[in-house]
């Protein structure tokens, strides 16, 4: 048989996977690994979805996305942010965020662009760049600075090749959030630098301590900004694969391309159900977001009450400890955690070099199962 990509089999599978195997094979585990809110999608949502089927309504959409939920999407956008795009021409809906960014980086790349990438970070987007024929090069960030990323560092790292950075806050895996200043920073130098900016910005509606900070609103940002955003988690809607990216016409029109010849469009149902979440379902989202806030507070004062050193996280649904008091990496203090007491988390290394040293725990579970998790994880730390 003729070898298979060469650019597929030189990435890595996600490192999360191990962990999950072991999992298949254990009961009475409690996951903290899984990104992914427990709540189900709200009841008004899903019923927008049930009755768009009950009239039958199962038929292609445009190749952006139904022009109802493009607007929605703009509105949206406006009331929160200030920002307006056209929703003809300047929003593609996608399955998923996922999707958009996938489209996003072969849009923009040719074989051997730089994307520069704050580390730590989600697991899928160094692959992304790779899959689109691209370089990604990390920027890592430190515990000491709350893992934020800064535009020193940044400008440090940029290459002619540099084509873009990709932005994410708040972050998955720290909860990391930023300021305006230290957004407007990083726009600076990509301003002066002429790179693209891609704005992951998922967990906006996650965002506690300060409110979002949305990139396209900064001076200079607009024209040269990708905004990625979603459903799953402010309104719990992580299996219906419905996203959306608003960038400056060229771009969306060669995004479309991508998308048109690989997905056509997003499944008609999703979007129905999210045209629902965006007109009504801010109140939903808001109590979701009260919760996981509580749930912050309540987990990561008992991961420093038993000695796992943690900052409060501004955002997301992630905390971040330390576990370089006791002696072990990270992966060996999450295989021991899984396997002693049945807590499951992810190690830091995982999402970056930037990670050694740190486990992710997802706090976007039940307060009893919070409760459990540490009273277990307690255990074990008092044996190291």
């Amino acid at each position: 048989m003729k070898p298979l990509s060469e650019k597929i089999l030189s990435v890595p599978a996600s490192g999360i996977r191990r962990f999950f195997d072991l999992v298949a094979e254990m009961d009475d585990v409690i996951s903290l690994g899984v990104g992914e809110p427990d709540f189900v999608t709200p009841w008004r949502v899903r019923e927008a979805a049930i009755w768009s089927l009950e009239k039958g309504q199962t038929t292609y959409t445009s190749n952006y996305g139904l022009l109802e939920l493009r607007i929605e999407v703009v509105k949206k956008m406006r009331e929160r942010y200030g920002v307006e795009w056209d929703p003809k021409s300047e929003v593609l809906v996608t399955v998923g965020v996922s999707e958009a960014l996938d489209t996003a980086f072969r849009a923009l790349l040719n074989p051997g662009d730089e994307v520069l990438i704050p580390e730590p970070c989600y697991v899928s987007y160094a692959p992304c760049v790779a899959f689109a024929g691209g370089v990604p090069v990390a920027v890592p960030t430190r515990a000491d600075s709350g893992f934020r990323a800064n535009a020193t560092d940044i400008a440090s790292r940029i290459t002619p090749r540099t084509k873009a950075i990709l932005l994410s806050y708040p972050t998955n895996p720290t909860g990391a959030t930023m300021d305006t200043a230290g957004l407007q920073a990083i726009v600076d130098v990509c301003v002066a630098h002429d790179l693209y900016i891609i704005s992951d910005e998922i967990y906006d509606r996650l965002s506690y301590d300060a409110p979002h900070v949305c990139v396209a609103t900064l001076p200079g940002a607009y024209d040269r900004t990708i905004l990625l955003n979603g459903f799953s988690k402010a309104y719990a809607m992580t299996g219906w694969r419905i996203g959306y990216a608003c960038a400056p016409a060229a771009i969306i029109e060669v995004m479309m391309k991508i998308h048109q010849y690989t997905m056509l469009c997003a499944p008609i149902t999703a979007q129905i159900a999210a045209m629902e979440a965006l007109r009504r379902g801010d109140r939903d989202a808001d109590e979701m977001c009260a919760d996981y806030d509580r749930r912050r507070r309540l987990f990561v004062k008992g991961l420093n009450d038993i000695g796992l050193d943690c900052p409060l996280p501004g955002g997301a649904f992630y905390a971040f400890p330390s576990v370089k008091r006791f002696g072990l990496d990270a992966e060996t203090f999450a295989e021991k955690l899984l396997k002693d007491e049945r807590v499951l988390v992810v190690p830091g290394p995982v999402f970056g070099d930037g990670g050694v040293g740190h486990i992710r725990c997802c706090y976007a579970t039940a307060t009893e199962k919070l409760q459990e998790a540490l009273r277990r994880m307690e255990r074990f730390v008092g044996r190291l």
